[in-house]
């Protein structure tokens, strides 16, 4: 039996808490080695191969290979894919690209779930900056999880920051989720909206927050292989993601290496 509070969410135990934790460090470092490795000439199924390795090295699973059918261990989506791409040895990776790596594993029952982009070589300094524009709106969002404060607070600081530094698409159907025995869970997290809205969080809640920007409009499509999600005009997105516990010392991210201190902390002063 798992806690769960009037809204349905899973609340978890300081020891539960700990197991996700190890979850969260599985993760957070396979998309390391995931981040070292990456070049040009390789191709998303190398990369796939890598983290799969990694993920069952350390005794933990894939959450994602098998997950409602999906193939592959993690999500690579490289340019305009948004979110969900498949690997495959179709293309190789080129100097100039970007490419988002969502990763996910299940360590005791318990998931961990983060993604990051990463550019090929040198790209283009837009490119660069919508990387660097996501990122930090993911850590407003990560900033805005204290115990009082409302779900919908979380959006409306990722919507806030990515608004005040200039035109970029934000897909409004996608979104953050709620983590713990199961990959997703209650409750769905907008990256948009305003504050002061929806269940107020506890301390045990556990929430994976990411924003997906695109550089052009918010709209998107999914492609044939019923997964990936593109941009409608083939324009780059960029895609961060953290899974996150609420303490009563504030934000503790799981995948992170450092639990997010460093990152936070800068956020404070």
């Amino acid at each position: 039996m798992f806690k769960r509070n009037r809204h349905g969410i899973q609340i978890k135990s300081p020891e539960q808490l700990e197991k996700m934790r190890a979850a969260g460090l599985v993760v957070g470092r396979t998309l390391d080695l995931l981040k070292r490795s990456v070049e040009p000439g390789m191709t998303p199924l190398d990369l796939d191969g890598i983290a799969e390795k990694a993920i069952r090295d350390e005794g933990a699973i894939p959450s994602f290979k098998g997950y409602q059918g999906f193939p592959a261990t993690i999500c690579a989506s490289v340019n305009d894919e948004v979110v969900h791409g498949i690997p495959t040895n179709a293309r190789k990776l080129r100097e100039g690209d970007i490419i988002s790596i969502d990763c996910g594993a299940i360590l005791e029952g318990w998931h961990g779930d983060s993604a990051v982009t990463v550019p090929i070589g040198e790209v283009d300094p837009k490119l660069t900056e919508l990387m660097r524009i996501t990122e930090e709106a993911m850590w407003r969002g990560i900033a805005a999880l204290a115990v009082g404060r409302h779900l919908s607070n979380i959006g409306h600081e990722v919507e806030r920051y990515v608004r005040s530094q200039g035109r970029f698409g934000i897909p409004p159907e996608y979104g953050g989720h709620g983590i713990g025995t199961e990959m997703h869970m209650d409750p769905w997290i907008a990256n948009h909206g305003k504050s002061g809205r929806g269940p107020v969080l506890e301390e045990g809640m556990c929430l994976a927050i990411e924003p997906m920007v695109n550089l052009g409009t918010e709209r998107t499509r999914v492609l044939a292989d019923d997964w990936t999600v593109v941009t409608i005009d083939g324009k780059q997105s960029a895609h961060f993601e953290h899974s996150v516990a609420v303490t009563h010392n504030g934000p503790w991210v799981l995948t992170a290496l450092d639990g997010g201190k460093e990152r936070l902390a800068q956020l404070q002063n």
